[in-house]
């Protein structure tokens, strides 16, 4: 498979590593990186020889920054947001590092924001290093999150805690984060490879059959929680029309601009 400069993925032994390599972005995710993630990971699958997979970004200043803010569609026609929806590469990404066969880890080496802790918390584990900032900043942006990812936030996070990371879309910083349970463990950055690997070497000692099933079991326990055909009908309106809406344009530009956005409600 042809490698891309902005993400890099590798094979060291029965481990895989996935590097999202836009440093001069802060590793901002674009759908040309999610649509790689989700190759990489569907031929590692269809291979069998990697059993855990580490997830990282380039540099010591972000893991991701999030999906990137200028690819995100507002002022679309029902049918486009209908048809972007069933055709997201955000979802693609997300859904494929879910549900890899065998665990996968989030290696935070910086700041995580938006999407990109949506794909934090689709792996298994996540260790991150002791200065991270953690975010999610739909609510600031105008934006409804599809119901899928808030979903995610809530079967890790619990509903209390979700509740808080999105409706004030708040930075949270080292201990906060390890608190609200973004993260299993934090460490000194110069201890962070270190602590990922030998995590990812003993989880990939143990046996294939058992890792496969164990993933498998407690993906299907987590499926319990999902909406009803109904309730995900009016969650994609909700979504559909913020994208619409003068606030998600204000929220846009604002954030283009670095400026508090005026939201109207419209």
């Amino acid at each position: 498979m042809a490698e891309t400069n902005d993400l890099l993925a590798e094979q060291r032994d029965h481990i895989g590593v996935i590097t999202f390599n836009r440093p001069e972005r802060r590793n901002a995710l674009s759908p040309a990186m999610l649509i790689r993630i989700h190759e990489t990971l569907e031929q590692w699958s269809e291979e069998g020889a990697v059993r855990v997979v580490v997830l990282t970004g380039a540099g010591e200043k972000a893991f991701s920054a999030g999906y990137d803010i200028l690819a995100i569609p507002t002022g679309l026609k029902s049918q486009t947001a209908q048809q972007l929806r069933e055709s997201n590469p955000l979802e693609l990404g997300l859904s494929s590092v879910k549900n890899f066969p065998y665990p996968t880890i989030a290696m935070m080496n910086g700041h995580c924001f938006g999407a990109a802790l949506n794909l934090a918390l689709c792996c298994d584990l996540r260790i991150g290093v002791d200065s991270i900032a953690i975010g999610m900043p739909p609510a600031r942006l105008g934006i409804v999150y599809p119901q899928e990812g808030i979903a995610q936030y809530v079967s890790v996070l619990g509903m209390a805690r979700a509740r808080e990371l999105f409706f004030t879309g708040r930075t949270y910083r080292e201990r906060e984060v390890l608190e609200m349970g973004l993260v299993n463990r934090l460490v000194p950055r110069e201890e962070l490879e270190g602590e990922v690997f030998g995590l990812a070497e003993e989880i990939a000692a143990n046996a294939p059959l058992a890792l496969r099933g164990i993933k498998r079991v407690l993906n299907l326990i987590e499926q319990e929680a999902l909406l009803s055909d109904e309730s995900r009908r009016e969650a994609a309106a909700l979504v559909a029309t913020a994208l619409r809406s003068a606030d998600a344009k204000e929220g846009q530009q604002a954030f283009i601009e670095k400026r508090r956005p005026h939201f109207t409600g419209s």
